[in-house]
């Protein structure tokens, strides 16, 4: 049964990550819906709208700057996939997630007037590789340094659980765009004519529209029904050959240079398996459950609108 929407109002908005991909797009889709929104940021420029700055890494957060929040949505985190995985990096991409997010918790644990919802961002990462096994919020935690990550992450949140705040954790998959993301860094070698399947080409990738990962946030800031794990991904995952076919149609370039397994194990060394050869199938059960509807839930046409193919 479809679930009703909650009463529409004006929401103030508070967003970390405002100026990252799925950031900037939310902040937008707020804005033109009749929201206030009010970016943190480590600097008082912001995005030239109201803001107020916070330090995560240096655990600067007043709780007295977010009174009046009626939403805060998390999505600051270190880049995955911006540069090789070394320890120093591995720590950086941990600590930028969990302990911004542990100091968010606290400081809304102790505040007097609390959000009603609070929002945080994860990844269908906390799965970890399972091959074709069809996956959803019911689903086991997986095994793996992003599964770890995940979990450390989620379970940051909390404190804000116990102070009584719903809270959302929003599992995304591969974010389609042509402006950032895992999309954009695939673009050059498939324009070159140099793009092709990655390891079998078997392993399931898990996606979703830019447009419909920032209407899902909205819609689960909206719908009080929702609580806990959201998986952000289209209905309809596809294998990485069907991935790099249908990529190649959109850019009308040609798919025949496989990068087999080993050879991006050894460009990417643990990268490679966790962000490329690992198999990840998964649902959005939550969000259809509450009614949520997909804009785009076939591959091609969602590649065509990020491209403006």
């Amino acid at each position: 049964m479809t679930q009703a929407p909650a009463t529409q109002q004006t929401r103030r908005v508070f967003i970390t990550g405002a100026s990252g991909l799925v950031g900037s797009a939310l902040g937008q889709m707020l804005r033109r819906d009749g929201h206030e929104v009010v970016p943190m940021s480590r600097s008082s420029t912001g995005d030239g709208k109201q803001a107020m700055v916070w330090n995560p890494k240096e655990g600067q957060l007043d709780p007295a700057d977010l009174e009046g929040a009626d939403v805060i949505v998390h999505l600051a985190g270190e880049s995955i996939a911006a540069a090789r995985w070394t320890d120093r990096k591995k720590q950086a991409i941990r600590d930028s997630r969990v302990n911004g997010t542990q100091l968010l918790s606290h400081a809304i644990a102790s505040m007097q007037r609390k959000p009603a919802v609070f929002i945080c961002a994860s990844a269908i990462g906390m799965y970890g590789s399972r091959g074709d096994e069809i996956l959803d919020e019911s689903s086991t935690h997986g095994s793996g340094f992003l599964a770890d990550v995940c979990r450390e992450w989620e379970a940051a949140c909390q404190p804000i659980r116990d102070a009584g705040v719903r809270v959302v954790n929003a599992r995304f998959g591969m974010v389609l765009s042509g402006d950032g993301g895992a999309l954009k860094a695939m673009l050059t070698p498939f324009r070159l004519g140099v793009g092709g399947v990655v390891g079998s080409g078997k392993q399931w990738w898990s996606w979703v529209s830019l447009k419909d990962a920032t209407r899902a946030i909205i819609f689960s800031m909206e719908h009080d029904s929702i609580e806990g794990a959201m998986n952000v991904v289209s209905p309809n995952p596809v294998t990485n050959r069907e991935f790099t076919k249908s990529l190649g149609r959109v850019l009308s370039r040609p798919t025949v240079l496989p990068l087999p397994a080993f050879a991006a194990k050894m460009m990417m060394a643990e990268m490679a398996d966790e962000l490329l050869l690992a198999s990840a199938r998964v649902q959005p059960r939550v969000l259809a459950e509450a009614g949520f509807t997909f804009s785009l839930t076939e591959l091609e046409p969602a590649l065509r609108e990020a491209l403006q193919r």
